[in-house]
């Protein structure tokens, strides 16, 4: 009896001092979905990009970290077939865009994070600081992610030329009219663990 007493006021003691548990939770890669859309003038492309890792952090169910590795060279457009396709794939591999033979990987690391509000008890909302690499460039972006619980999803809008990819951006050559690309995208994620 004085054992279990015993037993009673440690556990009480480490819920009351806050007993962390931390729980790492690897993004399942194949089921996961990345998807990008990129905007120009007379309209629009998609596809999608593979993630190579990733993985969540968890404290008491709360997210406190996550780190993830994009595999630049899956770049795949949906949208297209044929010879457009495989020109379109080829062209945001090479150095006009992602340069890819030279920066496969693209990364994320989160910087901040910050409970946001949820109108949806099942789902917990999170604003992110993260530092994104791409083409060996490094910048903070910000996104709200939201975490249900087995899967993660977001929206980011990047500006693409922070990353050193002009290629047919209005901001930095005159003169494109209709063939100017714009210089934000959109990455669409569906993260699965």
């Amino acid at each position: 009896m004085k054992f279990v007493k015993i037993f009673i006021v440690i556990l009480t003691s480490f819920t009351f001092f806050g007993f962390n548990e931390i729980k790492s939770k690897k993004i399942n890669t194949e089921d996961s979905i990345v998807k990008w859309i990129g905007y120009k003038v007379t309209g629009q492309h998609e596809g999608t990009i593979k993630l190579k890792e990733g993985e969540l952090k968890f404290n008491n169910n709360d997210l406190i970290d996550g780190t993830f590795v994009m595999d630049m060279s899956t770049i795949n457009t949906t949208d297209l077939e044929g010879g457009s396709k495989n020109r379109l794939d080829g062209h945001l591999k090479n150095e006009d865009f992602f340069g890819v033979d030279k920066h496969k990987y693209a990364m994320m690391s989160f910087v901040n994070i910050e409970k946001a509000s949820s109108n949806n008890i099942d789902v917990k909302s999170y604003k992110i600081n993260a530092d994104l690499t791409i083409k060996g460039i490094t910048n903070e972006i910000s996104f709200l992610i939201n975490i249900s619980k087995n899967s993660a999803t977001t929206s980011l809008k990047i500006d693409r030329t922070k990353f050193n990819i002009k290629y047919g951006s209005a901001s930095f050559f005159d003169g494109l009219k209709d063939r100017a690309i714009y210089d934000e995208f959109d990455l669409d994620v569906r993260l699965n663990f």
